[in-house]
């Protein structure tokens, strides 16, 4: 009988290539998490070496621990034996019992599932709406009062520009007490829950066989932690709308599986339709929401195709885009931010003189649909929305067409990401009746994906040098960087095209979060910058001209506005939300 042959025995043989490290992406949770860590090792002296450190537990096994902190990504953090633990869903003074399941040694940090709370801190107040929290990857502090989550946002921000603009502190002002949602749950006007393949699928597909389903599979989003789905079968966090188009779209796949030879993303998108009072409704369909809004009816439903136009209402102005489309989510915050970017994006009142122009030009880069450019298009003299995509700018004209905006004043452009202004006129002394974007005259909004602006659009800005630039950013921490290229001294890591270091043109004015999304660890951040000014206050730094702003930063009337009129914290600290403050909530948080 002939002799088994070693497993690989004969067979050539590769010599192993080491496994190279993944980079961490600038701005992600994992490089926003490590920063957290290393502060929270630095603050407890524990990465000096004065204390030696014990071995790990075991993986997948059991351990208590005493939460310290929350970090920007919403997890709990505890440190026991120079290891920093991230334990989800926990609150600051919980001991709670999790279980390791990923050991990061050279960092020095430990990842574990939650599984129940031993001695419960007194910030967690709040019952959880929702019976899939703490499995869920969606929400984080539904256990946390309201005013708690925006104290805690606020730290996001300051911490945000601490650890990733490369700013002195001298050049970063305080940070505003963060604005809160109308609405905590409810407010998501679009969800999109998935289902995974079945075992074997992609086998068979691959060789032209017909899938098989042995059983519905599950309908939702991730379990935290894993690549699992789990099955959700309401979110409450979604509009009443999207919850109803939920559950038929979660019938309508379990009677129609067999048609998938895949797993899919589902969209479900709220689209409103204004009716006049003495119109005709149909609420009597099932999935229709009615709203009485005083002079009108809202009549909102739910959009589960991609390519069919949804319609939103903000500010009385109409916006329809392509259903799948970027739109913003929380339809409750945007009169709040954009009244703040209002009040704020034109500086101080002051009379305009030759030394101090007046700002009368708005561009709006990374415009989209047209959101800002439409909104604020009424402050100004002329406005622009400039992207890259042509679809985006389609959408956009057709929008400004909707709400009846003169083309003169209000325009868009589909540009090269090049050089975006390079087809903006920039001269103060074209006609009166032409659009001008003199930069002294002019502010620049921008709200980029949430990896932030590229270095060759942040220096195209520095070339146009406009008076007053609003960065809304749905990631902070991106924002800090790009803010820390606009106002840096050249050490910021901002290069030209020959490598030589740039300097910034500009000082911050104000920092403030925005909670686009209650109940979960998520914040919105609005920065207004202005031009430097020399001494004299007569002139740019660069000396390009007249700079409009005072010195003072902008205080806004509705300073630490809630969802029911109230203040947030009025204290820099978490402590003081939870001792001498109630939540603004009416229900649980995330």
């Amino acid at each position: 009988m002939a002799q088994k042959r070693p497993f690989n025995e004969g067979k050539r043989h590769f010599k192993k290539s080491k496994k190279q490290k993944p980079s961490v992406v600038e701005g992600s949770n994992e490089n926003v998490l490590l920063a957290d860590v290393r502060r929270l090792l630095k603050e407890t002296k524990l990465d000096d070496g004065q204390e030696e450190k014990t071995e790990l537990p075991a993986q997948h096994s059991e351990i208590e621990l005493n939460i310290q902190s929350l970090s920007s990504t919403g997890d709990g953090l505890a440190h026991r034996d120079g290891q920093v633990y991230v334990v989800p869903f926990t609150a600051p003074g919980d001991t709670v019992t999790a279980k390791v399941f990923k050991h990061v040694p050279e960092e020095s940090y430990t990842l574990t599932d939650f599984l129940s709370v031993k001695h419960p801190s007194p910030h967690r107040t709040e019952t959880p709406r929702c019976h899939y929290f703490t499995q869920c990857s969606g929400c984080q502090f539904q256990h946390l009062p309201y005013n708690y989550q925006l104290a805690h946002k606020k730290t996001i921000v300051e911490k945000a520009y601490a650890n990733f603009s490369n700013l002195s502190a001298s050049s970063i002002p305080a940070v505003g007490e963060t604005i809160g949602s109308p609405l905590q749950y409810g407010y998501r006007t679009k969800l999109t829950p998935h289902f995974d393949g079945p075992p074997g699928g992609r086998k068979d597909n691959r060789h032209g066989k017909k899938v098989t389903w042995p059983e519905v599979p599950a309908i939702g989003f991730m379990k935290k932690g894993t690549r699992k789905t789990m099955d959700i079968e309401e979110c409450p966090i979604g509009t009443e709308s999207v919850q109803r188009g939920l559950r038929r779209e979660r019938e309508r796949v379990k009677q129609d599986i067999d048609q998938y030879q895949r797993g899919a993303t589902l969209l479900l998108r709220e689209s409103t339709e204004r009716v006049n009072k003495d119109g005709k409704t149909k609420d009597e369909e099932d999935d229709v929401v009615v709203e009485d809004m005083g002079d009108h009816i809202h009549r909102k439903t739910c959009i589960t195709d991609n390519k069919a136009t949804s319609t939103e209402y903000v500010d009385n102005f109409r916006f329809d885009n392509p259903a799948g489309a970027f739109f913003q989510n929380n339809n409750s915050i945007l009169p709040l931010i954009t009244q703040y970017i209002r009040d704020n994006i034109l500086g101080p009142a002051s009379t305009p003189s030759a030394s101090k122009p007046q700002i009368k030009n708005l561009i709006d880069a990374y415009c989209g649909s047209g959101f800002f450019t439409i909104v604020l298009s009424a402050t100004f003299t002329h406005s622009i929305g400039i992207d890259i995509a042509a679809q985006s700018i389609a959408s956009a004209r057709h929008n400004a067409e909707l709400n009846s905006l003169p083309a003169n004043s209000t325009t868009f452009l589909a540009a090269d990401a090049n050089d975006l202004f390079a087809s903006i006129p920039h001269s103060s002394s074209s006609p009166d009746d032409a659009a001008s974007f003199a930069p002294e005259e002019t502010v620049v909004v921008i709200d980029p994906p949430r990896k932030g602006c590229d270095a060759g659009f942040i220096r195209q800005l520095l070339r146009f040098g406009p008076a007053r630039v609003v960065y809304v950013s749905c990631n902070v921490h991106t924002q800090a960087r790009d803010v820390g290229w606009l106002v840096g001294d050249g050490e910021s890591g901002l290069a030209d095209e020959e490598g030589l270091p740039v300097k910034g043109l500009y000082e911050i004015e104000s920092l403030r979060g925005f909670d686009f999304f209650p109940m979960t660890g998520h914040v919105e951040g609005v920065a207004v910058l202005r031009r430097k000014r020399k001494e004299s206050g007569e002139e740019g730094e660069d000396g390009k001209g007249p700079v409009a702003g005072e010195a003072e930063v902008v205080a806004w009337k509705g300073d630490a506005a809630t969802a029911d009129g109230q203040t947030s914290a009025s204290g820099s600290g978490l402590d003081a939300v939870a001792e001498g403050q109630d939540s603004t909530s009416t229900a649980a948080a995330t």
